[in-house]
């Protein structure tokens, strides 16, 4: 099921976007094409490009609940910057690498989940002192406190650092939910890379839907 909406408090910072994709086929059966994997690439033309500001504005927002993105706790998009610099940045399958090219270039950091691998209700909150969760394969924990995160009936499930381990895509995959982790400091660029980024889900075969947020007192 969609979620009709997802829940979030009034935040001064957050200008977050969402939308659902339904694939056409299972994830693990898609070919990525090269219009997508040459996206990987810095030097790709693409009609953003990721600014010191951009990656400060990012950081301002995480940093507003009491969280440090600094070291392995940086933002997912700074992490896709010195990933590509490095040209390492390698394809995972046609959501990830969407999700990626797109964060890769705005600098905005991106969340991509199974949405059958949650259960609604869906909310975006700070997460509590405490709060953590695995988020590879590895069993690795990353501690949430004072993060901005998307929360299922069961709890955080992604945010824009890491995402959990628990809802991350698969090649059984077929449906997805996207999370534009923007921020008011960089006015339009959210509503830009929204744009933008259904355009190229849509052109690889994806039917998209947007999600409305929805804000709560």
């Amino acid at each position: 099921m969609i979620p009709r909406q997802i829940s979030v408090k009034a935040h001064p910072q957050l200008d977050a976007r969402a939308f659902a994709t339904d694939y056409p086929a299972p994830l693990g059966t898609l070919t990525v094409p090269p219009s997508v994997t040459n996206l990987l690439r810095l030097d790709a033309p693409a009609p953003f490009s990721s600014t010191d500001a951009i990656r400060q504005s990012v950081r301002n927002l995480l940093r507003y609940g009491g969280f440090k993105p600094t070291g392995r706790s940086k933002p997912a998009s700074e992490y896709l910057l010195r990933t590509a610099e490095a040209e390492r940045l390698a394809s995972i399958n046609l959501a990830v690498d969407l999700c990626n090219a797109v964060s890769l270039h705005t600098g905005l950091p991106i969340s991509v989940i199974d949405l059958d691998r949650v259960t609604l209700p869906l909310q975006i909150e700070v997460a509590s002192l405490g709060a953590e969760y695995v988020f590879n394969s590895s069993g690795q924990v990353l501690d949430l406190g004072g993060l901005l995160c998307l929360s299922d009936d069961t709890g955080p499930c992604g945010n824009a650092v890491k995402d959990a381990q628990r809802t991350k895509t698969c090649p059984e995959t077929t449906r997805t939910l996207s999370i534009i982790w923007g921020t008011r400091d960089q006015y339009g660029l959210s509503a830009a890379t929204l744009k933008w980024y259904l355009e190229l889900v849509e052109q690889c075969g994806g039917v998209t839907e947007q999600v409305p947020i929805d804000l709560v007192e």
